[in-house]
């Protein structure tokens, strides 16, 4: 099955180049565009896509706000990718902590924004994990268990806390000497009791909560 693809930046040119990017994978697909955030929520609910490419930065309604809205407003919202210019800009981190899976850089490759497509779909690892944690350090609390009534176990922990590194499902299951199938059931035992819809989101989780310190 093909992945569908929404695109949202207000610049035509840089909508265009995605496109051909996109639609030159025999896996992939644009289904439709917008140029503005308060688009997507309607689109998102005929189109059905799978992954928002979402601009961070917007002039009417911006990705951040448009992600927020799109995750309260849409039963099951696709996957959002926001596209930065920077990698530093906090606008990106709200996006994240908004329910973003990933962020792209505007000047990524195209094999590197068709891999961050197919990441966030498979949702067995993080996009660009060194990113990320560097962000989320930069708001976390000291160290301490912020999600102790989160009612984790000893081993839904140990997974979280390879997961904020950045390892995948089968880095996880290598490291801890586990079945794969294995190591999926704990993520998602982890997912629905931190009540976060993907990896992205219980990684923001641990840093946020001191449970993982930024040195990781």
């Amino acid at each position: 099955m093909r992945v569908g693809v929404l695109l949202v930046d207000d610049e035509p040119l840089i909508r265009a180049g995605l496109r051909a990017i996109v639609d030159s994978e025999d896996d992939l697909s644009v289904l439709g565009e917008a140029a503005d955030g308060a688009e997507v929520p309607g689109l998102v609910a005929r189109l059905r896509p799978d992954v928002v490419l979402m601009d961070v930065r917007m002039p009417a309604v911006d990705g951040i706000r448009a992600t927020t809205h799109l995750m309260s407003a849409v039963d099951h919202p696709p996957k959002v990718i926001v596209v930065t210019t920077f990698e530093n800009d906090d606008y990106v981190y709200d996006a994240l902590v908004a329910g973003a899976s990933g962020f792209l850089l505007k000047r990524a490759r195209p094999e590197e924004i068709v891999a961050a497509i197919r990441t966030v779909v498979a949702g067995e690892s993080l996009l660009f994990p060194a990113a990320i944690r560097r962000l989320a350090a930069r708001h976390a609390p000291p160290a301490g268990d912020g999600l102790a009534s989160a009612g984790l176990t000893e081993r839904e922990r140990e997974v979280l806390r390879l997961m904020a590194v950045g390892l995948s499902n089968v880095e996880i299951a290598g490291e801890l000497y586990l079945g794969i199938q294995t190591v999926k059931t704990h993520v998602g035992n982890v997912l629905a009791k931190l009540g976060v819809r993907d990896r992205t989101q219980a990684v923001i989780r641990a840093y946020e909560s001191g449970f993982v310190a930024p040195s990781g």
